[in-house]
């Protein structure tokens, strides 16, 4: 069990976005959240982001809080003082082998081929799927484009149900994420491998890291390596594998769980 930590030893803060520092009915940071992340910052602490938001729009949202250090893009790019320090695009010959089943299968598909909210399709069966995303995108129309050139992809979408899954044995041949009913997101997923490469350039101890998550998308950063911090409004599997379970997000479980164990 962690105890409270009345020396003040530096300890290395990581936090979700969405249902950990933000209010799902609002999108807006919980203003007890925002004052913790400070105070913790003017304790000598190490405060940043961690969240499968791409780096344009987190960064957008960080600087809004006051906050500089992120890990971002599912753990593939690390801000540090509000500038990028490592950014890595997703294994081509993965992305290539999933789109070519797509194709087979007639399954719609965007792809993102750098920082911005920008996608590319050759053809509509994603739109005629899936509709638009609610997320604000630019879509580029492009019959010649090929996937299989050497372009970097950091994300890509792939327009298929939940239904239609079990005959789509290949799906999974990457890590995906279904964020609503009509399709997949397929991007860099190794927020925990993304906290240690910034701790190791900051040559900081493991065991210093405490990380804040609610979703089932942050079970991969709760870590016996270091402190776990759910939310009360979490869900259980990542209760069940965290260090501690602190008060709902818009019931100031943030600031609860730093004054509990001295960190603020």
């Amino acid at each position: 069990m962690i105890q409270p930590d009345a020396s003040m030893h530096k300890k290395y803060f990581f936090f979700d976005i969405d249902g950990t520092l933000t209010d799902d009915a609002t999108h807006l940071i919980v203003p007890s959240a925002l004052a913790t992340l400070h105070q913790l910052q003017d304790n000598g602490h190490f405060v940043a982001i961690a969240t499968g938001r791409a780096h344009y729009k987190a960064m957008s949202f960080a600087r809004s809080i006051g906050i500089d250090n992120l890990v971002c893009a599912g753990g593939g790019c690390l801000v540090r003082n509000g500038q990028i320090m490592e950014s890595l695009s997703l294994p081509h010959d993965q992305v290539v082998s999933v789109l070519e089943h797509a194709e087979e299968d007639q399954i719609g598909w965007l792809v993102m081929t750098d920082d911005s909210d920008e996608v590319t399709m050759k053809d509509f069966r994603f739109l005629e799927t899936a509709g638009f995303r609610k997320e604000l995108t630019t879509y580029h129309y492009d019959p010649s484009f090929d996937f299989h050139d050497p372009h970097p992809v950091y994300k890509f979408y792939l327009a298929y149900t939940k239904e239609m899954e079990k005959d789509l044995p290949w799906i999974n041949e990457m890590g995906r994420l279904r964020m609503t009913a009509d399709y997949c997101i397929y991007q860099y997923d190794e927020k925990k491998k993304g906290i240690e490469m910034m701790m190791d350039h900051l040559q900081a101890p493991y065991e210093d890291v405490v990380v804040f998550g609610d979703g089932m998308n942050d079970l991969v950063m709760f870590d016996p390596k270091w402190t776990g911090i759910a939310m009360g409004n979490g869900e259980e599997q990542l209760k069940a594998k965290a260090d501690y379970v602190t008060d709902t997000n818009v019931n100031d479980g943030i600031e609860k769980a730093c004054r509990r164990f001295g960190w603020i």
